[in-house]
């Protein structure tokens, strides 16, 4: 299977995505209160990345949209999931300037592989019909889940209609 831009189709696809560093913070609730707390640590640190490597002359990066995992959305109610946010970082990456001192902003390492992935195309609270479309879209095919919940906001939650990848890793049954 080819690799592709994530993101690239309104149907669902399956596509390879390599593996990417990622400055992610950890929170417990619901999106709409946890964002509001963690995001502002999680961006303050990535920018401020971004613009020591400017200083120091040193080759800078882009700043990709957020991505967000949800491990445990489909065992518990939404004010109880766990939330693991995240922005990509250049892979030589070591260390993060700490902005916020009581939310740590930590380097992970997401893998993908195999993703099965569509973009939803309004409220996030009316992601559940996109959701399912997907899973039927994944078993369909011969593929089944092999990884937890993964969102990527390609638009600002205010717009009119928000626009949301939603993303599985896969594996062939």
């Amino acid at each position: 299977m080819a690799q592709q831009k994530a993101g690239s189709a309104k149907k669902p696809e399956i596509v390879e995505m390599p593996p990417q560093k990622m400055a992610v913070v950890s929170a417990r609730g619901a999106p709409d209160r946890v964002f509001s707390e963690v995001l502002p640590a999680l961006y303050s640190s990535v920018y401020t990345l971004k613009f020591d490597l400017k200083k120091k002359g040193l080759p800078t990066f882009k700043v990709e949209k957020l991505r967000a995992r949800y491990p445990d959305a489909h065992l518990v109610s939404k004010e109880e999931w766990t939330i693991v946010a995240g922005l990509p970082i250049p892979e030589d990456t070591t260390s993060l300037p700490q902005k916020v001192p009581e939310k740590e902003v930590k380097i992970e390492i997401w893998e993908y592989g195999m993703v099965a992935q569509v973009i939803h195309l309004g409220p996030y609270d009316e992601e559940y019909t996109t959701i399912e479309g997907l899973h039927r879209f994944v078993e369909a095919n011969g593929y089944e889940i092999a990884g937890m919940h993964e969102e990527e906001y390609l638009t600002m939650p205010d717009v009119k209609v928000p626009k949301t990848i939603i993303r599985y890793p896969v594996r062939k049954k």
